[in-house]
């Protein structure tokens, strides 16, 4: 499998898997033209992706999934709550591109299976993504981690994980008070200290691909994050050196391509 975040963070969100002749999106959360651009910077065609896949309706993640789906005809795989809520969005879709599923799918040489996550949105999921032995796991927007969400993301060979904000620079900064409830609650989003606590629980290979995304422009950086789920998982003697990898996506540019 290869894996590459096109993008990735509170302004936008996409990701990029491949599995021989199979290419799948996770979100497409910016303008058709950058999600275009950005698939073509990794050597590859935008009208050969098979489906793209949504964890939820928020605009970050869904801005142009009827644009490119209506200009390469590729389909849509999302839960039912979930086409609702986008479908007022995203704009008309042909029939045969309305792929509703709630639990596991198969598409091509790829195993896709959703989970359910904690976020303010209908029904919002990460995914998890098999190719023969590889695993693939895709957690953001989530406020809080159940015994279940470890379980899914467990085994991983390579794991996308939200490092969103720092808690002091959320309670110290300028959004009001009922923004800064939602971000640190329960259906907000996971804080650098929680992705390094849910990694160290969570890592048993000690070769995984460790990535972490959709931080916040306002309450975090690339830096802080870093050190601060290191420093997690150096307190717990997990390292990063040897086989295990510990990298970040961006917003504003794409990861480098990952192969399992």
């Amino acid at each position: 499998m290869k894996f590459c975040s096109l993008y990735s963070g509170s302004s936008g969100n996409s990701q990029f898997i491949k599995a021989g002749n199979t290419k799948i999106l996770v979100d497409a959360g910016l303008s058709g033209k950058k999600i275009q651009q950005a698939i073509e910077s990794i050597g590859e065609t935008p009208a050969d992706i098979q489906g793209i896949f949504i964890t939820h309706e928020h605009i970050d993640h869904i801005q142009c999934a009827g644009i490119l789906s209506r200009r390469f005809n590729i389909p849509i795989y999302a839960n039912e709550k979930t086409w609702i809520a986008m479908q007022p969005s995203i704009g008309e879709i042909k029939p045969e591109n309305v792929k509703i599923f709630e639990s596991c799918v198969e598409i091509g040489e790829l195993f896709v299976q959703a989970f359910d996550v904690s976020h303010d949105a209908a029904n919002p999921v990460g995914y998890k993504i098999f190719n023969q032995n590889k695993k693939i796991s895709l957690l953001t927007d989530t406020g809080c981690v159940s015994d279940d969400i470890k379980k899914h993301i467990a085994d991983s060979d390579l794991l996308l994980i939200e490092s969103n904000h720092d808690e002091d620079m959320v309670l110290v900064g300028s959004y009001p008070w009922p923004l800064k409830k939602r971000v640190l609650g329960e259906f907000g989003h996971m804080s650098n200290d929680l992705a390094g606590t849910l990694l160290s629980e969570v890592l048993k290979k000690g070769s995984e691909i460790v990535l972490l995304g959709h931080l916040s422009r306002e309450n975090n950086f690339p830096e802080l994050a870093y050190k601060t789920v290191e420093g997690i998982l150096n307190e717990n003697n997990i390292f990063v050196k040897d086989g295990l990898v510990l990298d970040m996506t961006y917003r504003d540019k794409s990861s480098k391509v990952y192969e399992l």
